[in-house]
Parts: structure tokens; sequence; C-alpha cells
């Protein structure tokens, strides 16, 4: 690649040794961007840097270590398993939080390949399969692989933002799924301590409304959490959905987290053969929302849609 670069981390281990957590480091010129980042539970970007080289994210902060920076993930996911010819029970798993949740052993979305494409010298494009994995069960002791996921993440470095789209394809494998309803999915953002409301950070969304019990539960064009990050430096993210995932919601919380999740209110049958595809546009910017002209990129990213 011409423009871009993808180095692995390099960890020191005793020989014969190897880590269950990995990570690829994504620069751009010598800029440091983001990392693809395989934990025990879930694959997930972290670090996510701004133009100029702040880290907005956390990667399991300590009131929610399930909170991985940019992540995808759902709880209250259903499989359909047949135990006879023209009958099924369902099974539930959670593919959201890292501990047994409400009776819901802890799943695994393990990245099994990536593939990077130099599309531009400023599009990078990574195309990565993941397994949804179920925990070790009776009958099924290495875990039910119950969805194959195809994650798209486009990467576009500014001046002032970095865009990085997220497109999820998820497919069941051998049984129907269903997601939801549930308050624990599918795209998320944790923020960095300095930019949390709570913290001082602002939460803000296209209509003006300020704050997470404001905005959480609305429908508005974009929403973006940003504050300071060093002396006279401010930084954020703001979510943009594509028409995909345009009729959901938003979750936003002052203490750190903005999601999006179209199963909040009802949940979603995907039957063998089926794709759930859903997509979010998340810009990484320096300066705060006016600054960094958020409403003037989604004006540009819906003529974009609409071509």
């Amino acid at each position: 690649m011409q423009s871009f670069s993808i180095e692995s981390d390099a960890i020191s281990l005793p020989r014969g040794a190897w880590a269950k957590a990995h990570r690829l480091n994504i620069g751009w010129h010598g800029r440091h961007i983001a990392a693809l980042s395989q934990g025990e539970y879930r694959a997930y970007l972290f670090p996510v840097y701004t133009p100029a080289g702040f880290a907005v994210t956390s990667e399991c902060p300590i009131d929610h270590p399930h909170h991985n920076s940019l992540w995808i993930g759902a709880d209250h996911f259903h499989c359909h398993l047949p135990f006879s010819t023209n009958a099924y029970e369902e099974a539930t798993y959670n593919f959201y939080v890292n501990d047994t949740f409400q009776g819901r052993a802890p799943g695994h979305i393990v990245s099994v390949s990536v593939e990077e494409t130099e599309v531009s010298e400023t599009h990078l494009r990574l195309i990565q399969t993941l397994n949804w994995q179920g925990p070790s069960e009776w009958g099924a002791p290495q875990g039910r692989i119950l969805a194959v996921e195809t994650r798209t993440i486009d990467i576009y470095p500014g001046e002032t933002a970095n865009l990085i789209d997220i497109r999820s394809q998820l497919s069941p494998t051998d049984w129907d799924i269903k997601i939801g309803p549930t308050r624990h999915a599918y795209f998320g953002v944790r923020m960095v301590e300095s930019l949390r409301a709570t913290a001082g950070a602002t939460l803000i969304d296209s209509e003006r409304r300020s704050g997470g019990a404001a905005i959480s539960g609305e429908i508005s064009d974009w929403v973006d959490c940003s504050g300071q990050v060093a002396a006279d430096r401010y930084a954020g993210v703001a979510l943009f959905r594509y028409p995909s995932t345009v009729s959901a919601s938003w979750y936003i919380a002052d203490w750190g987290t903005m999601a999006v999740n179209p199963f909040a209110e009802e949940g979603r049958m995907i039957q063998h053969g089926e794709v759930l595809d859903l997509a979010v546009r998340v810009v990484v910017h320096d300066g705060d929302a006016e600054t960094a002209g958020i409403e003037g990129l989604y004006q540009r990213f819906i003529q974009e849609v609409e071509n």
C-alpha cells in the first residue's frame, strides 16, 4: 500500500506462548488512524484517533467493561434449534455482556480473516469475516457458530475529521435467528473519560437537543459528543445513520455511551439464507461539533447516500 499502513502490535511473550488478544494498527502517511482489535469476547476498533492524534474512545471502562470503543454486539440473541422433524426449541444467547447476564452465558464474536484494499490515497477498505460463536454447552462443547458476519470498514482520513463507515452483514449459519427486543445492541461508541457529559463534555443532536435524557429515544439526523481533551484542544465523535438504520432511535448516556439500536422496540427475525444488513458512519473529529462542521459533513453524507 502506498498511503496506508497496517501493522500488528509487537507483543513480548515467552517462546511458544500465544496471545489471545491482538491488534492491527492502521496508519495514513505516518499518522495513526485506528486499530482493529480482537479481545476475548469481541472484535472492535480501538484506539480511534482524530486527525490531530487525540484518542477519543475507551476500550473497557470500569463501569461497563464490555463497552469496547467502537463495537458491535447484541443481547437477547435467539436461535431456533430443531429437536425433531417439525419442532424446535428457542435457545437464547448473549453477545453483549462479558459475563453471564440474566441467565445467558456470553458468546464470542471472533475475527477469522481480514482483507485489506487501498481503494485510493484517502480510502482504505477492510473486510472482516467474524464468527458469532456461542458458549460451551451440552451437545456443543466448542460452542455453536450461530451466525457469520461480514464487517466492511471504510476509512476516509481528513484534515478535520476521519470518517469511518461500518457495515455489518450478519447471516445465520444453520438455523433461523432473532435479535431483540433488547436495549443492548447494535452499534456502540464509548467515549474516553474526558469526553463524558458528566465530566463536562457536550452531547447534542441536529435538533439542538442537549444531554442524554433529551436525545435518547428521539430521531434526528446526527448526534455528537465533544469536549476538551487537552489544554485549549477539543475533539469528539459524531454518528450518522445509513438508510438501513435511519428509523432507529438514539440511545445516549451522559456517562459516555452513544448507540444506534434498531432492536430497542421490537425484535427482528433473520431466517436461514437471509442477511441482516446495517450500517453507520462514525465521524472522529477535532474541535466541537460547530468547529468540525458536523452539519455540513452530514449534508455531504446524505448526497453520497442518495447518489
